[in-house]
């Protein structure tokens, strides 16, 4: 048996994981809750490994929160597979600092590919600061090319939303920012998607956070099938909490 490798560049970080059936659905796919859990744990692996752990950011008030992803699924990753995981930051725009990812085999085809759009915020306050406000590392841009759609605004198109239910965030869903963990969503979107659409492997998913959700929400699940994908929203109290396209 071979350790797994893992590196550190100047920007960017590299690891390599295996898929086991946890992460996967009951045909052995890797589900794209386990694909989005490993944005947010691959962000920090990097800035772990710069010294800038979850403690030492909330201690300096600058928390970065996910706010937008999309993902391309290039070949379906099974239980089993081993993956060599990079990314790397992407530069700001706007109010967002973007980071990257390759997700390849170890053959070296790319697997799955992904671009991520985040927001600063003081973890007191909540309040959303500029990414030039960060002071605990310069942050790093790059031109490296990605085969993967660009994160964007998504906004149901015009029709007739079904009802999808109802989903209560509950303790297990909370991560240690104290709201609903990036990558629970996706199981709750394939929870409630259409049969026919549940057991099909996606092409493309993006997704937008609006707003936190936290313990005791409920969250109204509505669904739209178009010619371009499902469109699944969840509805809090107070909005939007998420949008998401699931384009198969």
């Amino acid at each position: 048996m071979e350790d797994f490798k893992q590196r550190l560049y100047e920007n960017g970080y590299f690891r390599q994981e295996e898929l086991v059936f946890w992460d996967c659905d009951r045909d052995q796919r890797v589900r794209v809750a386990a694909l989005l859990s490993r944005l947010g744990a691959f962000a920090g692996y990097d800035y772990d490994a710069r010294g800038l752990t979850h403690d030492v950011l909330w201690a300096n008030r600058e928390v970065f929160l996910l706010s937008r992803a999309a993902l391309k699924i290039h070949i379906c990753p099974r239980a089993g597979d081993v993956l060599d995981i990079t990314t790397w930051e992407a530069g700001p725009k706007a109010a967002h600092m973007r980071r990257n990812y390759e997700m390849a085999d170890q053959a070296g085809l790319v697997r799955v590919s992904a671009r991520t759009d985040w927001i600063l915020v003081d973890p007191e306050t909540r309040k959303i600061m500029r990414p030039s406000a960060f002071a605990s590392k310069p942050l790093m841009t790059s031109d490296r090319p990605l085969d993967c759609p660009e994160t964007r605004k998504i906004t149901l198109p015009a029709g007739t939303r079904e009802d999808l239910g109802t989903r209560e965030v509950r303790w297990s869903d909370l991560d240690g920012n104290g709201h609903l963990f990036s990558g629970n969503y996706g199981d709750i979107i394939w929870d409630a998607l259409p049969g026919d659409l549940q057991i099909q492997t996606p092409r493309e998913f993006q997704i937008n956070y609006c707003r936190e959700a936290v313990l005791g929400d409920v969250l109204n699940l509505k669904g739209l099938r178009s010619e371009t994908g499902y469109y699944v929203e969840g509805l809090g109290s107070h909005g939007p909490c998420f949008t998401a396209l699931c384009i198969f």
